[in-house]
Formats: C-alpha cells, structure tokens, sequence
C-alpha cells in the first residue's frame, strides 16, 4: 500500500495543476476570446480585413486543422500523463525528460483549446476515446519497459511530424487572399500567419522529443518494429478520424 501511495503521489500531484477535461481550458478561455473581440470592435477595422475572406474550401480546411490537431495535442498530453504515472518513480532518471515533454504538451494541447474556442471550432467527438486510448498507450508501453515507452514517443512524434509538415505545405501554398483595396495583391490573413506559426513552433517541439526518444534508447526496445509500426498505424488512423469526426 506504501509503494502504490508513493507511486501515485507524483503523478497527483501534477494532476492538481493541470486540467485533462476539454471542457475546462475551453470554459477559462472564453472570456480572454470575448475581450479580444471586444477590442477588435473597438478599433473598427481588424488587421485581418485588409484581406478578402477566406473561400468556405480553405475556412472549411483550417477547421479540420484546429479540431485534429486538439485532438491530436490532447492525446500527447494523455500518453505523457500515462508515461509519467509508470516511470516517474521506476525509473527517476527519465522522471525530468518526461516532464519537460509533458509540459510542453501541455502548453500544445491548451493552445489548440484556445484556438477552437477562437474560431468556434467543434472537437472531435471521439475526444473521450482518443483520451482513454492515449493514456493506456502511454501507461502500456512504459509498463513493458522505459525502452519501449521511448519507441512510443518515436513512433507518435514521426507521425505527428509528418502531419505538420503537410498542413505547413497547404498553408503555405493554397491560402494566398487578395486584398480589399483591389490592390491585386496577394498574401495572407493574420489568422492563417499566426497558425502557420503555431504549427510550425510545435512541430519543432514534436521533433525535439522525437531526438529524445532516440537518445533514451527507444531502438533498443522489444520488440521495436511491432510497437513502432503498430503505433504508427494508430496515430495515422486517429488523424484520419478526427478530422472528420
């Protein structure tokens, strides 16, 4: 009973200082969003009016960018949780690496959060199964070996990777609007900079703790080619879901 006690404590004590439930960053962040819209109002004409509207195909596309890559935030912050819950006192040298990539995946997951609210932006309706899965992902894996939760980390990290650079390829080259003062200029609004920006800075942070995994031995895990290309498989066909769904 001690032992469980002394694994559990670490883990609840984090939990006290995050929210895992969509529903709560979403309610916080409601009044931040009215009071940007209020200043916006304030100053009649938005930075982003100065270009033509986004045509319902490309609106439509941004939709599906913010509500997969909630979803997909929000199950990195789940399997952290479920890596961290197993190895935090098992193994205490990985005990600060998981940490620094939880709390980034923290910061991720909120931001998304953020930005539905922002651009009223429905999640996906599987959120409560992307949460329990992720979490027995990462629990699961860790409780086969560090090695193996390493190669988790590998396998989502190379997917997710992958995933924004697609979404960076489209934003970059299917979003150029013409400006209001018939002007024949092209460029983009505010709202698709800020999100190419945001994509961009996460994606860099996924990769970063794509080259941790490697470092922490996630190639010496057993056995490595079934759980990497098993986990890859999964994340492919969760992103393909929650875009839709």
């Amino acid at each position: 009973m001690i032992k469980n006690q002394a694994i559990l404590s670490p883990l609840v004590s984090a939990l006290k200082k995050r929210s895992f439930s969509v529903l709560s960053p979403l309610k916080t962040t409601t009044a931040t969003f009215n009071e940007s819209a209020a200043e916006t109002n304030d100053n009649q004409v938005p930075i982003s009016s100065q270009y033509k509207p986004l045509s319902g195909a490309q609106r439509a596309y941004l939709d599906r960018v913010i509500r997969v890559d909630q979803a997909g935030e929000l199950g990195a912050d789940y399997i952290y949780a479920g890596q961290y819950w197993v190895l935090a006192n098992k193994t205490p040298h990985l005990k600060p690496v998981i940490q620094h990539m939880w709390d980034q995946e923290i910061h991720h997951h909120n931001t998304f959060n953020n930005l539905q609210v922002k651009h009223n932006v429905r999640p996906s309706l599987f959120t409560p199964l992307w949460k329990i899965g992720a979490f027995a992902m990462g629990a699961g894996t860790a409780l086969i070996s560090p090695q193996a939760a390493m190669a988790c980390t590998e396998a989502v990290e190379t997917v997710i990777g992958g995933h924004y650079n697609d979404q960076l390829r489209a934003l970059n080259t299917e979003f150029e609007v013409e400006k209001l003062d018939g002007s024949k200029v092209s460029g983009k609004s505010v709202e698709v900079k800020e999100l190419i920006e945001t994509i961009r800075e996460f994606r860099d942070d996924e990769l970063e703790h794509l080259d941790t995994a490697i470092k922490y031995d996630s190639h010496k895990a057993v056995p490595y080619m079934l759980l990497t290309e098993g986990i890859k498989t999964i994340c492919r066909v969760a992103i393909w879901t929650a875009e839709r769904v």
